[in-house]
């Protein structure tokens, strides 16, 4: 385990934050650590998926320093190597100064300090290489400046981080640090929808049917129509609890993806994603004793979204998951509750009207007025609180601007059948690629429904 250096108090973390463009934002004395250390250290990062900023990403041309309080700015958490001669480099020390603004700035920044090969209580109390080397600076700049570069390193050298020395690899501190990362960043990226999920029904039932304590593998089935938010039942569930799990893989669209692949490809890329590295794997059927071996070691959590042929499902969790770890967890969704019963799930649930709380929040927010609220329930009513078919209804307020309209746009909703609905927003699915295509084809829809000219207008 990674060791805690010091104390910080706590500080409230909001349950969403704005998008920023960079998840990781490293600084660091290029002369200690870019070769070795910090090279891999972002390797890692970047093989979770997690886009990190060094100054290698300047473009030439570009005002240095400008770019790099623009990236500050953009940056999520920031990890600060502090290492040997890092105190020597009046950029670090500046870089630094911004960080800790950017901090102070705003709660959901994070700063997660590096202490490498080096006393902590050398950046706390600036003795040791980091005292001399402030001396030296003092020859050449303010005093007001070396009091910023004081003040920045107290400040960072008394927060919680890493103090990584020669008793462990650096591999292994390297590990512990993306975990960290990996379970911060993931917290801190948790939407509305994933906090609005734990006040919805069909979430509650799902999550209290399963013992996170247990030893033994627990396989849980989730069947209901499309569009009624099987999957967002999943995705919150899995940012909520995957942190706490060794392995972990969310397998989106698995008969699309198994259809144009191949079984064998998906279920390459399962046991790859488990285990963090490219597996050679010719059938499921056969593997070799050492890729079972730490498969049964890792606790897992999986979840198998849109799994429609008993087939499909009995080859990816053969053996019904005894081939993975104790405590481990799969989820799989589902159309059709008669796969469930043939791959032998007996903890299954049926989603019935999802979403219904934290759409109808998502949905009244964006009304341009007040007295909206009651027409707003009961258009989510009448698309029988269809995720895809609110999507396009939460843009409506741009174009309805009375509560007149509304009421003759959900007049006219009203005498629509719930199919047709359904039916129009399976044609004209919103999630993933092509999204500005699919909602200007989904206005033409609704323009066809209503009998008059709808703009697009969604950006």
């Amino acid at each position: 385990m990674a060791t805690v250096m010091a104390t910080s108090s706590s500080r409230p973390v909001a349950a969403t934050v704005p998008h920023k463009k960079y998840d990781v934002f490293i600084n660091f004395r290029g002369h200690d650590t870019r070769v070795g250390f910090t090279s891999h250290l972002e390797s890692a990062l970047c093989r979770n998926y997690f886009l990190t900023y060094t100054d290698y990403r300047i473009k030439s041309g570009k005002k240095i320093w400008d770019e790099l309080v623009k990236a500050m700015n953009e940056s999520t958490l920031f990890l600060v190597v502090f290492s040997e001669n890092y105190a020597d480099s009046s950029w670090c020390l500046d870089e630094l100064v911004e960080i800790m603004k950017c901090r102070r700035k705003s709660r959901q920044v994070v700063v997660l300090p590096v202490f490498y090969r080096i006393e902590p209580s050398y950046v706390r109390k600036q003795t040791g290489s980091y005292g001399a080397a402030l001396a030296r600076h003092s020859q050449g700049h303010r005093d007001s400046h070396i009091q910023l570069w004081k003040d920045a390193l107290r400040e960072a050298g008394n927060l919680s981080g890493f103090h990584v020395t020669e008793k462990r690899s650096e591999s292994a501190w390297i590990e512990d640090i993306n975990k960290a990362v990996l379970k911060t960043l993931r917290y801190k990226y948790k939407n509305e929808l994933t906090f609005n999920f734990k006040t919805d029904e069909n979430y509650s039932k799902i999550q209290s049917s399963i013992n996170f304590d247990s030893s033994k593998v627990q396989i849980i089935g989730i069947w209901g129509a499309k569009g009624i938010g099987k999957t967002a039942i999943v995705a919150a569930m899995f940012q909520n609890f995957s942190c706490k799990y060794q392995g972990t893989c969310f397998l989106e669209k698995v008969a699309e993806e198994s259809k144009r692949n191949g079984i064998n490809f998906t279920y390459k890329k399962l046991v790859s994603t488990l285990l963090g590295e490219d597996v050679n794997i010719d059938t499921p059927i056969v593997m070799s004793s050492m890729v079972i071996r730490r498969l049964k070691g890792m606790k897992a959590f999986i979840v198998l979204d849109d799994v429609r042929s008993p087939e499909t499902l009995k080859t990816l969790i053969r053996e019904r998951g005894g081939w993975l770890g104790a405590g481990s967890i799969v989820i799989v969704t589902t159309r059709d509750e008669d796969v469930l019963k043939s791959g032998g799930i007996s903890n299954t649930h049926k989603v019935r009207n999802s979403l219904r709380i934290s759409y109808l929040n998502k949905f009244t927010i964006s009304l341009p007025k007040q007295g909206f609220l009651e027409l707003s329930r009961k258009a989510i009513h009448y698309v029988n609180c269809n995720p895809i078919a609110l999507k396009v209804l939460r843009s409506f307020h741009r174009l309805y601007t009375s509560e007149i309209d509304w009421k003759c746009a959900l007049a006219k909703l009203k005498e629509i059948s719930n199919a047709k609905i359904m039916r129009w927003t399976y044609k004209f699915q919103i999630w993933g690629t092509g999204q500005v295509w699919a909602l200007f084809q989904a206005y033409r829809s609704m323009k066809v429904m209503f009998g008059h000219s709808v703009r697009l207008i969604e950006k």
